[in-house]
């Protein structure tokens, strides 16, 4: 990002060391929101998406609660070693002034090959830069056959033109 001359807001009007959009959140900049996470997660690097979060961030994930970035950099290195080729959609549920929910799925297989795929929903809260202060997930996993699934894209970013949660009927 551009800083302007006096290197205290960036060319976008953000705070250094923010993450765009901030809130308050419109339909809009919340519906970027979600596709920014969702892309920071499929890129499955342990030691960038922490960086989306403030230094004390509270997760609740599954039966796991913890705080702070280095905790989620360690859960996000034991997940994507088990959850092989991870694929994820996150869609816009609702959201408010600093606060978005989603709902989302993935697709992984474990060690063994068996195929997975996750329903869940998170509730997010948002500090005045941007950054992820609370994540609350519930997750639920169910098995696959591997000719049932829908997530097929190569690893990285879900492309553009790829159905939604929705278009899929999940």
């Amino acid at each position: 990002m551009l800083r302007r001359s006096l290197g205290r807001v960036l060319s976008n009007g953000a705070p250094p060391g923010s993450r765009p959009p901030l809130p308050p959140f419109t339909l809009e900049s919340a519906v970027q929101k979600v596709r920014a996470a969702e892309d920071a997660w499929n890129n499955r690097d342990p030691t960038k998406v922490p960086l989306a979060y403030t230094e004390d961030t509270q997760w609740r994930n599954r039966s796991e609660i913890f705080t702070g970035r280095a905790a989620v950099e360690q859960f996000l290195e034991r997940k994507w070693a088990r959850e092989l080729d991870y694929r994820l959609i996150k869609e816009y549920w609702a959201h408010g002034e600093n606060r978005i929910a989603v709902r989302f799925a993935y697709e992984y297989h474990l060690a063994g090959g068996e195929w997975m795929r996750a329903y869940g929903n998170e509730n997010w809260e948002f500090d005045d830069r941007g950054l992820m202060r609370t994540r609350h997930a519930s997750i639920n996993d169910i098995p696959i056959k591997e000719e049932d699934r829908l997530f097929h894209w190569p690893a990285g970013r879900r492309p553009d033109d790829h159905a939604s949660l929705s278009e899929l009927g999940l």
